[in-house]
């Protein structure tokens, strides 16, 4: 059985080890909190049920008297996947060290959200790099407390090259616990995540809401489609080829048009605004990670989000006022200087 290390134990890491646990699979949780640690090595994973009580998730047979396992650093032994759930801002560093543990044959997932495959591609290798691009959220509670969020799924794809026997072996280990796609153009789903990221979660970290409150508002979904549309524009200009998200949402579609930008009230307009409320009702619970980050006192993975389409926009040309913005003001708010609050997109 192959041995999987999952680096970062917050929400998405967290639920990624507990559903790999309870499905069997031999998996050590790696986390810098000590009070973490100590919950998932003491009590087990617990997950919050549809009636909001923590129930603990037990693992699958063959061996269903084993105990969950979590630890600080290092970890012991060598590990043919490591699963890097941390935030963006620590990736490199957390790679970095675990690195050394990484069997010969082993890859790295990477599951967080921005660009961080070719990050990490200049420590191990890209031939040793798998992209995972979540599509659900997740939420740590308590340490060792988690929720699933979200409902979705991955799409698993290799930072240069087709799909692999190897890509596909992580795949079917991550179907235990959401639905697995591949895809051989992995930078294409990751940037049209990225249009979705810089807008809904830095937006709901300046609003301090949760998507479906957020995106209830036409402002505040106008304002999303602003953001976006930077997007799709640098990555157009990149030479970008963006794909579906889940499978559905067309960004290229979504971003606004020079006539709707110019604020023409168009019925494709109208059609763009009603499905961004949908997406904001079918993952209304969803709550900013990056904010989650801020209230910890950790530095917000902004730069990695919307700064990464400030930067690439500058290389191509392309102009991103909205974007720049929302870098100045995330991290203004994580200095102290303002507060999470829905005053602060009507700045924007």
């Amino acid at each position: 059985m192959a041995r999987v290390l999952v680096v970062g134990a917050g929400g998405i890491g967290g639920l990624i080890a507990a559903r790999l646990w309870h499905a069997g699979v031999d998996v050590t949780a790696l986390s810098k909190n000590a009070a973490i640690v100590a919950a998932i090595n003491g009590e087990g994973y617990r997950l919050i049920d549809a009636k909001g009580r923590a129930v603990v998730l037990p693992p699958r047979a063959p061996d269903p008297t084993a105990t969950a396992r979590a630890t600080a650093y290092p970890p012991e032994g060598e590990f043919d996947v490591i699963v890097v759930a941390t935030q963006p801002p620590q990736v490199e560093a957390a790679v970095a060290e675990v690195a050394p543990y990484l069997a010969a044959s082993g890859n790295v997932v990477v599951v967080q959200n921005g660009l961080c495959e070719a990050r990490v591609a200049t420590i191990v290798g890209a031939p040793r790099v798998i992209g995972a691009v979540v599509a659900w959220g997740a939420s740590m509670h308590a340490p060792g407390v988690y929720e699933q969020t979200a409902k979705g799924g991955f799409t698993l794809g290799r930072l240069d090259g087709p799909v692999d026997a190897a890509c596909r072996e992580v795949g079917g280990m991550l179907a235990h616990m959401a639905p697995v796609r591949y895809t051989d153009n992995l930078l294409g789903v990751r940037w049209s995540k990225l249009a979705l990221n810089c807008a809904i979660s830095s937006l709901g970290t300046l609003a301090g809401q949760r998507l479906g409150t957020l995106i209830a508002s036409r402002a505040n979904r106008r304002l999303a489609l602003e953001v976006m549309s930077e997007v799709v524009q640098v990555a157009v200009a990149s030479g970008v080829r963006l794909e579906l998200v889940a499978g559905t949402l067309n960004l290229p579609w979504l971003a606004l048009t020079p006539r709707e930008q110019a604020g023409a009230r168009t019925p494709a307009l109208a059609a763009k605004h009603a499905l961004l409320w949908a997406v904001g009702q079918k993952y209304r619970r969803m709550r900013s990670s990056m904010l989650s980050a801020i209230e910890r006192g950790k530095p917000p993975s902004v730069d990695y989000l919307n700064g990464e389409v400030v930067e690439a926009g500058a290389r191509v040309g392309v102009p991103t006022p909205k974007n720049a913005a929302i870098v100045e003001l995330v991290w203004r708010l994580a200095r102290r200087e303002v507060t999470p609050s829905p005053a602060l997109l009507r700045q924007l």
